[in-house]
């Protein structure tokens, strides 16, 4: 009872007692005292409802002086007192906060002794009272409170109804004293640091009808009690560490009309008596491993709008009885291993406006049926094994705004009634084997701002009438067989983001239209057939942060006109036939630019720009400069001839090498005397007393006795590293130059002395920023030496097996490592002539700099792959890296390098070697390696890059192919991963 305004039952309860005795009646009034202590109602009782009792009671002198009695014995409550008991309770729990909001409750302050008890009601922030001066509601949602519940007395907050703390930092448990709150109706603890578990007591609370516990750090599993709060209305614990099983319990709520148990650790089977919540309007348990089937009973939840399963380890079919759920609006099953066909009779489901079924198993042919869902806005069938063609129905959903089919098996043209969608904004049909031409019909889809149809069998040209889809924003249509021109229709994209045409047919001129796409960021026409100048008007694209137009057959010059490009991050003009000098206008962009430039005919001076220190300027015989494989400048080589230095400089050169002749032949005498002397022949010894030096910019003799000095002649203190070739050394030269020094072991200089050679060979040609800079090397008769940049991270190997370190990697580190990884050997793969092959990739040779970016290392087992060769091959590489067809077939491939790089990738991921995994891993599905929690545990679950940690292990799936003619190329997996 809230008041003591009787009902007529208590009435005639009452009436009843009257006809009592004196000391039956006494007693019962004396138990009512604890219930009378804090009702302010008790003078309205005895005046009113009493009295009136009392008047129609033949029993009048009676209860009369029944009444004088209790009212000597029963001291009336002081409840002012108690108002200023609730009120001190809550300025002690104040006390014990942290308030970053000083003015929330600045209103919350000590009650004079002379003040009224009312104060609290009137006056204090986010404090209501009932009519009898007891707080009712404490409201204090987004106040900037930090602090516990531990000073809070609930046995004085005992008339609290509503309870919100919404939106604040409170840590620390829920106290279980909680209970204590028996009237609440309204409990809200979200968006706060609460840890431990949700207390069993709460279960006792039976009035509660309202429970928010969102967005907390609660843990251990959901208490079975709260099956008994019978009278709630809302469960929300998503987004905790909830773990263990969903409680069957939970279908004894029979007035719940939204459960929402998502983004949690729950397992388990979703439990058959959630089928009994016939008021159920939402049912969320996304972003769990729940696994087992989904049950069908949910099919008797006909109230349900929404249906959200998503993202755990469900399996098996749809139950078809789910088409009964004519109220569901919103239907998400996607992240599972689900299989089977998708139900036909899904299409009674009137209702639906959002269906996402993808990146599961189902397979068989998209329902014809789905087209009679005219209230779908979208629909998601991406990433699953789906078959045939795409149905002319879908045409039928006239309110579509999304159609996602891509990543799936479908087959044929496409339909030219998807151009009848008027509303569609985004659709993508992408990785498919769709053939035929692109239907000029798309046109009509005025609304379409993302159109991807690229990974597929598509011929033909590009349409001219796309250039009515004037809010055209993303167009991609990459890896096709498109041929003729570039429409210039489409420079009436004017919002144009992202376009992506590469590997195609394309031929002509790159349009002057282009320059109307002033917002574009992203422009990648590469590998096609691509002819004549790069237009002026790039000047326009100032919004350009990668412009790819690498391998097609460009002519002239570069136009200055790259310097208006102040946004730029890479560029990539390589593999065209660009030729005159380098445009000075480079040294107007800002720094860190990734620049390819190489296999061009490019001539003159390279500018003095920072942007070239790491560019890629190899092919072009004509370029000249200060940079490590170019011949200096004419004018360079001048003036250092009319330098005084020059004389001196030519002293120190020739003198040695005069020593050096004079050593050579000695040697040669002295070999040939023992020649004389034995039958069996010598090794001739050349090799060993020839110093060879080339250092960058330096005198090599100089450095090299540099590096003595600063290893003290290669000290072990000084050691950073062993591998099997070789050993690596810290030497700080002066000034202030850090550099890491590769000595090889003597066994690997006379067992493999083309080993030393061919990774001076690889490195002296590659400048790619994800590939380790070799500064020079020093070939003498005590050491053969190689001479690195310095990167101050060490090897990827070494953070991996730090529990301490490792937790600096988090996921989208790790993503970008692998990123830079596949970056570096597709171009060793595809951008150098002849290929180059690395032999030896593993997580030990992959070497982070400051700010955690990968370069590939150690090309002491590469060999430079000519294409006529049979690329016959020692086993090098390390163990648990190595191709299996290496092993038995001892021929060296790119795939090879594709292999260990699938290791590596999945190493990163797993945060430790898969060991066995690698030989099943190629047999899972891509749902499977999602939900077979291969992530690291050392660092919290992505969130940002969950996407693109799942297309890693996707990618890591394909590269471990037994088959190398199935893996794929080391260009593709880097194209897939720059556009996740």
């Amino acid at each position: 009872m809230n008041s003591f305004s009787f009902s007529q039952d208590c009435h005639e309860e009452y009436n009843s007692k009257c006809n009592k005795s004196f000391v039956e009646i006494g007693n019962e009034i004396y138990k009512m005292k604890g219930q009378l202590m804090y009702k302010s109602g008790y003078h309205h009782f005895l005046k009113h409802n009493m009295a009136k009792q009392i008047m129609s009671s033949s029993n009048f002198l009676l209860f009369s002086l029944t009444l004088l009695i209790i009212t000597v014995l029963l001291p009336i409550p002081n409840f002012a007192s108690a108002s200023l008991e609730e009120a001190n309770n809550l300025l002690k729990w104040k006390a014990s906060l942290e308030i970053t909001n000083k003015s929330s409750l600045s209103s919350w302050m000590p009650l004079p002794m002379n003040s009224s008890a009312s104060v609290p009601c009137t006056s204090w922030f986010g404090v209501v009272c009932n009519a009898d001066g007891s707080i009712q509601k404490l409201n204090l949602t987004s106040s900037g409170l930090r602090g516990t519940l531990q000073e809070i007395s609930f046995f004085l907050l005992q008339n609290l109804t509503r309870f919100d703390l919404r939106v604040n930092s409170f840590f620390g448990p829920i106290p279980p004293q909680i209970r204590l709150l028996s009237k609440l109706i309204y409990l809200d603890f979200s968006q706060n640091q609460f840890s431990g578990e949700i207390p069993p007591e709460i279960g006792s609370m039976v009035s509660l009808e309202f429970l928010y516990l969102y967005s907390n750090n609660l843990s251990s599993s959901i208490p079975s009690s709260l099956g008994a709060l019978t009278s709630l209305n809302v469960l929300s614990l998503y987004q905790n560490q909830l773990s263990g099983s969903i409680r069957s319990s939970i279908g004894n709520m029979s007035n719940l009309y939204r459960l929402n148990l998502a983004h949690n650790k729950l397992s388990g089977p979703i439990p058959i008596d959630l089928g009994k919540l016939k008021s159920l309007t939402r049912l969320l348990v996304s972003n769990n491993t729940l696994s087992g089937s989904i049950p069908s009973s949910i099919a008797n939840l006909s109230n349900l709008h929404f249906l959200f399963l998503d993202m755990n380890k469900l399996s098996g079919p749809i139950p078809i009885e789910l088409g009964n759920l004519k109220a569901l609006t919103n239907f998400q099953v996607s992240e599972n291993v689900l299989s089977g066909s998708i139900p036909s009779s899904l299409e009674n489901l009137s209702d639906l406006q959002c269906m996402f079924l993808q990146k599961n198993n189902f397979s068989g042919l998209i329902p014809f049926e789905l087209g009679n869902l005219k209230s779908l806005t979208e629909l998601a069938l991406s990433n699953n094994q789906l078959s045939g063609s795409i149905p002319l129905s879908l045409a039928n959903m006239s309110n579509l705004q999304s159609l996602y089919l891509d990543g799936n098996n479908l087959s044929g043209p496409i339909p030219i009634e998807l151009g009848n969608f008027k509303s569609l904004n985004d659709l993508d049909v992408s990785q498919n084997k769709l053939s035929g031409s692109i239907p000029p019909e798309f046109a009509n889809s005025t609304q379409l701002q993302r159109l991807d149809l690229s990974f597929n069998n598509l011929v033909g040209e590009i349409p001219k009438e796309f250039g009515k889809m004037i809010s055209m924003l993303n167009l991609y249509l990459s890896n096709n067989q498109l041929s003729g021109t570039i429409p210039l229709e489409l420079g009436s994209f004017r919002e144009l983001l992202e376009l992506d045409l590469s590997t195609n047919r394309l031929n002509g001129s790159i349009p002057v239209s282009i320059g109307q796409w002033a917002q574009i960021h992203y422009l990648n026409l590469s590998n096609n057939k691509l002819s004549g100048k790069i237009p002026s008007d790039i000047s326009k694209l100032v919004h350009l942060t990668e412009f790819d137009l690498s391998r097609n057959l460009l002519t002239e010059e570069i136009p200055s006109e790259v310097q208006s490009l102040q946004d730029l991050k890479i560029l990539d003009l390589s593999h065209n036939m660009l030729s005159g000098s380098i445009p000075n206008a480079f040294t107007n962009l800002p720094g860190g630019i990734d620049i390819d430039l190489s296999y061009n005919e490019l001539t003159g001076a390279v500018p003095q720009s920072p942007n070239f220190v790491n560019a890629s300027i190899q092919g072009n015989p004509g370029l000249c400069g200060n940079a490590t494989g170019l011949q200096l400048c004419a004018s360079k080589i001048l003036k250092k001839k009319n330098d005084p230095f020059h004389y001196r400089l030519m002293l120190i050169i020739l003198l040695p090498l005069m020593g050096v002749v004079l050593l050579g032949l000695f040697t040669y005498g002295l070999i040939a005397y023992r020649q004389q002397k034995k039958k069996s022949p010598q090794k001739p010894l050349e090799e060993e007393s020839i110093d060879y030096f080339s250092i960058t910019g330096f005198d090599g003799k100089i450095v090299y006795a540099d590096i003595l000095k600063a290893t003290n002649d290669f000290d072990e203190g000084y050691c950073i590293g062993v591998g099997g070739y070789g050993a690596v050394y810290k030497a700080e030269l002066k000034p202030n130059n850090v550099v890491a020094v590769k000595k090889l072991h003597s066994s690997s200089e006379n067992v493999d002395s083309n080993g030393f050679h061919n990774e001076i060979r690889a490195l002296t040609n590659i400048r790619h920023r994800n590939i380790v800079k070799l500064y020079g090397y020093c070939s003498h008769a005590r050491h053969s030496i190689l001479i690195y940049e310095y990167l101050e991270n060490g090897s990827l190997g070494s953070i991996l097996k730090s529990d301490v370190l490792a937790k600096e990697l988090d996921w989208l580190k790790r993503v970008n490592i692998i990123k830079a990884i596949t970056n570096g050997l597709a171009y060793m793969h595809h951008d150098c002539s002849p290929p180059i092959i690395h032999r030896d990739i593993s997580i030990a040779n992959i070497l982070l700099d400051s700010d955690y970016e990968a370069h590939i290392s150690d090309f002491g087992t590469s060999k430079l792959l000519k294409l006529d060769s049979s690329n016959w091959t020692t086993i090098a590489g390390t163990y648990g890296y190595i191709a299996p067809e290496l092993a038995y077939t001892m021929v060296a491939t790119e795939k090879c390098d594709v292999y260990s790089f699938g290791v590596v990738a999945l190493e990163v991921v797993m945060g430790k070697h898969p060991g066995e995994l690698i030989t099943s891993l190629p047999t899972l599905s891509d749902d499977h390696l999602v939900q077979a929690n291969l992530r690291d545990s050392r660092i919290p679950p992505p969130s940002q890059v969950e996407e693109q940690v799942a297309l890693v292990l996707t990618l890591s799936r394909a590269c471990l192919n037994s088959n190398p003619v199935e893996r794929p190329t080391m260009l593709q997996v880097s194209n897939l991963l720059m556009k996740a």
